[in-house]
């Protein structure tokens, strides 16, 4: 095995060796699981934290652009070591700054892996949320969206022409109009929210305008854990009770509503 944080080699280790290191530490933590359980597995998660030179090599080693490509060599894996995983487990992976406490921690790397084995605790009645504003002046006070293939979008004014030329609406409106300073670094593209069928919730995404460091999204889970959205192609699970900043200071909170029949 190849130790990165002590490599005797000048500059950072090569793409190949990234993956490969990865892999050896997911097929030792999958080996640990007991007989029958991994059958359990709802997801393998994944956190990275390289360093800044050294992303683009770890976004690559995990094909950023089509995980699948990982999960297909997990899987490999578990066949050859008769590890018992379910058709449907999910994969997902994250750059942070620090590695979540709850994570299994690489001694090679900085990596962390976290092995989930509860399904969604939500209801399939949940299909609804309520977003709020706490701070920054949106159009409305609060938002109520729902299950659907449509976006939530999220940021400066109800309508806003991209680079491509293209209008995009903004359900979540913060208008330049107004002379709120929380809204004055809100991105035009900064985010949007959209529905997850098969996992039965609501994910967070940030969008061009949502990724530059003085106009990161950020999140703070309902169990203390503060997240930054490094990328436009992996989203937050929104859990009840999050709550999101956007640009300096404009805050959303996030509730999923109970519905009955």
């Amino acid at each position: 095995m190849f130790d990165f944080l002590n490599s005797k080699k000048e500059g950072p280790a090569d793409v190949k060796e990234i993956r490969q290191e990865l892999l050896e530490f997911v097929k030792e933590q999958l080996r640990g699981v007991e007989s029958g359980e991994g059958s359990g597995l709802h997801s393998i998660q994944l956190y990275m934290d390289p360093k800044p030179e050294e992303r683009h090599l770890y976004e690559a080693a995990v094909y950023l652009d089509n995980k699948q490509k990982l999960k297909d060599e997990i899987n490999k894996i578990a066949d050859d070591y008769a590890i018992d995983l379910p058709a449907q487990w999910e994969l997902d992976l994250y750059f942070e700054d620090g590695v979540p406490a709850k994570c299994i921690k690489s001694e090679m790397m900085p990596v962390g892996l976290y092995l989930s084995t509860k399904k969604s605790t939500l209801s399939t009645k949940k299909t609804s949320a309520i977003v709020r504003v706490l701070r920054g002046q949106a159009e409305a006070e609060s938002y109520t969206i729902h299950a659907g293939k449509e976006k939530v979008c999220i940021g400066r004014d109800s309508k806003a022409q991209t680079p491509e030329g293209f209008m995009r609406m903004n359900t979540i409106a913060f208008p330049s109009t107004i002379p709120d300073e929380s809204n004055r670094f809100i991105s035009r593209q900064h985010a949007h929210i959209e529905w997850n069928a098969q996992e039965g919730q609501f994910y967070l995404f940030a969008d061009e305008g949502g990724i530059p460091p003085r106009n990161k999204v950020k999140v703070l889970t309902s169990g203390g854990e503060q997240l930054r959205l490094q990328t436009t192609q992996i989203g937050h699970k929104l859990d009840d009770g999050d709550q999101i900043v956007l640009g300096e200071s404009a805050l959303l909170e996030f509730h999923y509503l109970n519905e009955t029949t």
